[in-house]
């Protein structure tokens, strides 16, 4: 049980006023009794007071005085209070040292950033993989360190939700990939990677796509050749079963020689846009003209099902780019519109500025996609139903040439979509791609 501390101050200090005035009548001086008495009793306190404090600027494992009473009972409550405070630091510094030892042993760099980005600590994998030294660099801001104009711009924005990868400064064909995550008050954790493998692989992918693909080009149209060739002769023979079997069998060839070429013209053009330069060409390319020549195309592609195709753009817009890429990405997304569209659908193509720059929008009243699909609807080959890609014709690769289009014009790809009630596409462009047809000629008149 815990003692009254305050009821047996109060009870010494009566004591002791009661004694210094009994003595203090003693000698008929009451007044001067108590002075003599507290005095005493204010120099027994201060010297306490020293104690402790001579005490509390001594080594942690001095043991307290020795003191009897409240005095001894406030040394032992300090020393009691210190020794739990000993073990809760040894604790916390085995944690903290288990983290350095399990962080150190790992082959990604991880980096703890403040608010204001300056480095506060890194493993022995971030210093090996970006050179950061202890003795110089802690404190440092990480852009100061990591001068790369991707990385300030991926850094700066806060854009944290896809990782960065970008060739490493200290290594000759080593990439590395950061990944960034927010926590605490505007405090980063920075994690480092890696992938000189990963990128090696893909790039040995592409090569071996793109080789394949323009190998079997040559072939293609060597037996598409034969096959128009026969079908032809063919023509000029009379009506028999075994005609009618070798005409619909050479059909079926060619429909599907056609459609091997259309597979082979499409990872060709994919391969150009994964290896080609990240900025695409400055191009004046027409936007309105352009829309209006997809949208003839995707009004023959229709045919009998007559589909509801409207354009709605300003004919004084231009983009900046790839005419060619451009309009490969606009015809996919234009094309499977009227491919997954029943009969008598509607397809609004329109263009709408933004404070952000403009955007090309691809509306459809067609089956709809299923939400867990759209994520993947860029990926090669991806089908959201199999049989209606087969049945449709396509390649399964026309989503993914749209988002390498885009991003090669510094565009980004949304989708949205309702079952049963239709899809939209939006290309989003920046302000730096669009053109005025009206600014530039009164600049070329100036």
């Amino acid at each position: 049980m815990k003692r009254d501390w305050k009821s047996e101050l109060i009870q010494r200090l009566i004591l002791l006023v009661g004694g210094s005035a009994c003595l203090g009548w003693l000698v008929g001086e009451i007044a001067w009794g108590l002075v003599a008495g507290l005095s005493v009793y204010l120099g027994w306190v201060l010297w306490q007071a020293s104690r402790l404090a001579g005490w509390l600027d001594a080594e942690d494992d001095v043991e307290p005085p020795e003191a009897q009473g409240f005095w001894g009972e406030v040394f032992d409550s300090i020393y009691r209070l210190q020794r739990r405070h000993h073990r809760s630091m040894d604790k916390l510094q085995a944690v903290i040292d288990r983290v350095k030892d399990s962080t150190g042993a790992l082959n990604s760099g991880i980096i703890m950033l403040d608010q204001q980005g300056n480095l506060e600590w890194w493993n022995r994998a971030a210093a090996r993989l970006l050179g950061f030294r202890h003795a110089y660099d802690v404190g440092q801001v990480v852009t100061n360190l990591i001068r790369d104009p991707r990385f300030v711009e991926y850094f700066e924005q806060q854009k944290y939700k896809e990782p960065l990868e970008i060739p490493s400064a200290l290594k000759e064909d080593c990439y590395l990939q950061f990944s960034i995550t927010l926590y605490g008050k505007g405090s980063r954790l920075m994690l480092v990677s890696d992938v000189t493998r990963l990128h090696q692989l893909e790039s040995m992918r592409k090569d071996f796509v793109a080789n394949v693909s323009h190998e079997m080009r040559t072939p293609l149209t060597v037996i598409t050749g034969y096959i128009e060739t026969m079908s032809d002769t063919l023509l000029d023979e009379e009506e028999s079963p075994k005609v009618r079997m070798w005409r619909r069998a050479l059909g079926q060839m060619q429909e599907q020689s056609t459609r091997m070429q259309n597979l082979v013209s499409d990872l060709l053009l994919l391969s150009k846009l994964e290896t080609a330069n990240q900025i695409a060409e400055h191009d004046e390319v027409h936007l309105h003209q352009l829309l209006n020549n997809i949208a003839t195309d995707a009004q023959a592609l229709s045919g009998e099902e007559n589909h509801n195709i409207t354009v709605s753009c300003d004919p004084d817009i231009c983009l900046a780019g790839s005419e060619h890429e451009l309009r490969s990405a606009f015809s996919n997304l234009i094309f499977n519109a009227v491919r997954y569209t029943p009969a008598e659908g509607r397809i609004t193509i329109s263009w709408h500025d933004d404070r952000d720059g403009g955007q090309l929008i691809v509306e459809d009243t067609g089956e709809g996609i299923e939400p867990q699909h759209i994520p993947r609807l860029t990926e090669r080959f991806y089908r959201v139903d199999r049989s209606r890609s087969i049945r449709t014709g396509g390649t399964g690769l026309g989503l993914a040439i749209v988002k390498y289009v885009m991003i090669r014009h510094s565009a980004r790809l949304g989708i949205s979509s309702q079952l049963g009630k239709g899809s939209r596409f939006s290309c989003h462009f920046p302000t730096s791609r669009l053109l005025h047809l009206k600014n530039s000629r009164a600049i070329a008149q100036a």
